[in-house]
């Protein structure tokens, strides 16, 4: 996307832009490539995101609100969580209260997957933050967070229109 540059601040939002550009495609590149090591498929490498999320957030996701996160058909998220169960990278387990009620859970066998292929980044990134003062990864954060719902809200747009220009996970 080509922005302005005609003065300081146009410069900084362009290269900010930028470099949020390559970085999603640096990250997908990455993703890939623990997705096609482990025999998965993107919207294998969503999920297996969003149930993590979920973990960290401390509430784990179901399989009806993985399906409506990743746009996808009951049937679909079935087959889905199938695939990566029978694969060792997440588990089902009945809540506690209510048995009917099922909650995916990262498995043992996946999150050691994922643990010894994303360490290396890990530690870079680590080493990248600590260049920085708590009061600027403050504003990090919260920047971040920012784009993180504008995008969500935007991705969320399109699929409400129907667009075929945002494919479901996996297409």
């Amino acid at each position: 996307m080509f922005r302005r540059r005609d003065s300081r601040r146009d410069r900084l939002v362009a290269d900010i832009t930028n470099d949020l550009r390559r970085y999603s495609v640096d990250a997908q590149h990455i993703g890939h490539a623990f997705a096609g090591l482990h025999g998965l498929n993107a919207t294998d490498l969503h999920a297996l995101i969003a149930v993590m999320d979920a973990e960290l957030a401390g509430a784990p996701i179901t399989p009806g609100r993985l399906g409506k996160q990743l746009n996808l058909s009951s049937g679909s998220v079935t087959a889905l969580v199938d695939r990566l169960e029978r694969t060792g990278h997440i588990r089902r387990d009945r809540d506690t209260v209510d048995r009917r009620k099922v909650f995916l859970h990262y498995a043992d066998r996946g999150a050691t997957l994922a643990k010894e292929f994303f360490q290396p980044l890990g530690r870079r990134t680590d080493q990248v933050m600590a260049g920085f003062g708590d009061d600027e990864l403050e504003v990090v954060h919260r920047f971040m967070t920012a784009m993180v719902t504008s995008m969500r809200e935007h991705r969320d747009d399109v699929r409400a229109e129907g667009s075929e220009s945002l494919p479901h996970p996996g297409e």
